[in-house]
């Protein structure tokens, strides 16, 4: 009997549980804990992990001194709780593309012009008067009009796809570049150092100051007059202060508008509050297999416990939530907007309007123009045969 064949799915799975083990507390008892808000972090932070000093000897982190240098440690760590990214969603196919041109409504028309040309083409009446109007051995060009319709629309298909194409590229290029530059202050070995965001771990120290936009969730170790906006999460505009014994959590992809403090991260990546919105945006990656895996997890807790615990889908990178700096912000907003855009595209099941170069939109007059001489002609034509 064959033997069945882990996937690299279970085997990272097994290799992430037995990472957790290794801490007193796992990334799901975390996520638990970012959710909670104001009195009610503060009771659940002192009572279920002992304030911060228990919640630090959970995570085997100095909340002083910060974490070791040591790789293994570092590594064990990205087993345990995930790395600060979030992988990117695949990017569409040029097929895809050239699909999403074709639903631009004037394109539709132009195609159907073309189908009622080719079978005007090649349809003749049977009356005698006709037949003697035709001049023998004449060639059958009538077709010609309803192939040039064709011609003009798969250039328009063709050539919007490829700027689409060109222009995503374009976009995760300069996502890509923001990403590598970005880098943020933690404490290690008791040295104040900066690393690049997404080498950043649950159980660093991380230094925040006024302007900075926090690159993972955490929870203030100290602070000094430390004020936060959290409009792009909450949508409150008012600015929370947050303090060791009064809402000490802060969230990724806030802004440090006043103060400055020191942060325990306590979620990165894909389980921070940034990613979970990126998540439930559908601007992730995640195989099918994953999927299924996940969902079935999902109902057999539910038969157990009577209440199937939701969890959230897992992105493109958290660049412009894991930023410090205001063109982290800019991308981050494109990028939701750009999710956003595509959803609601996804949900209309309608034609979409896309904004078109000058190119495009003379490629496209030129296609109507070519269906209106088509469609004069035709008409013409049936009236010269009646």
């Amino acid at each position: 009997m064959a033997k069945k064949k882990k996937t690299t799915n279970d085997t990272n799975e097994i290799s992430s549980a037995a990472a957790a083990l290794e801490f007193g507390i796992s990334f799901d008892e975390l996520e638990k804990l970012m959710q909670t808000r104001g009195h009610e972090g503060v009771l659940t932070l002192n009572e279920t992990y002992g304030g911060l000093s228990g919640l630090g000897q959970k995570l085997k982190t100095n909340l002083i001194t910060g974490l070791s240098e040591d790789e293994s440690d570092i590594s064990l760590r990205l087993a345990a709780f995930g790395r600060n990214e979030i992988p990117p969603k695949p990017p569409k196919t040029f097929f895809r593309l050239m699909v999403d041109a074709l639903q631009d409504i004037t394109l539709v028309i132009l195609i159907i012009c073309a189908i009622i040309s080719f079978g005007l083409s090649f349809y003749h009446p049977s009356d005698e008067t006709f037949q003697a109007e035709l001049k023998p051995k004449e060639a059958n060009v009538e077709w010609i009009e309803g192939a040039a319709i064709i011609v003009a629309v798969v250039v328009v298909v063709l050539v919007t796809a490829f700027n689409d194409w060109t222009k995503e590229r374009q976009f995760r290029g300069l996502q890509s570049k923001i990403e590598s530059d970005q880098k943020f202050n933690v404490v290690r070995n008791n040295i104040v150092k900066q690393i690049p965001i997404k080498d950043i771990v649950v159980g660093d120290i991380c230094q925040v100051k006024y302007g900075d936009l926090l690159p993972a969730d955490g929870v203030v170790v100290q602070s000094n007059d430390l004020k936060i906006d959290e409009s792009s999460l909450t949508g409150e505009s008012d600015l929370i202060k947050k303090h060791e014994s009064k809402d000490p959590f802060l969230l990724s992809g806030t802004h440090i508008m006043e103060g400055s403090a020191k942060m325990l991260v306590l979620a990165v990546g894909e389980h921070s509050q940034t990613g979970m919105i990126f998540k439930l945006l559908g601007a992730t990656k995640e195989d099918d297999e994953e999927k299924t895996v996940k969902n079935k997890k999902e109902n057999a807790n539910g038969l157990v416990d009577g209440e199937a615990n939701e969890r959230l889908v897992a992105p493109e990178s958290i660049a412009g939530a894991q930023g410090n700096n205001h063109e982290a912000t800019e991308l981050q907003n494109v990028e939701i907007a750009k999710e956003k855009d595509t959803a609601g595209d996804d949900d209309s099941g309608g034609f979409k309007v896309k904004e078109r170069s000058i190119l495009q939109a003379k490629l496209t007059k030129l296609a109507i123009q070519i269906g209106y001489a088509e469609l004069r002609d035709e008409t013409f034509g049936l009236n010269l045969y009646s």
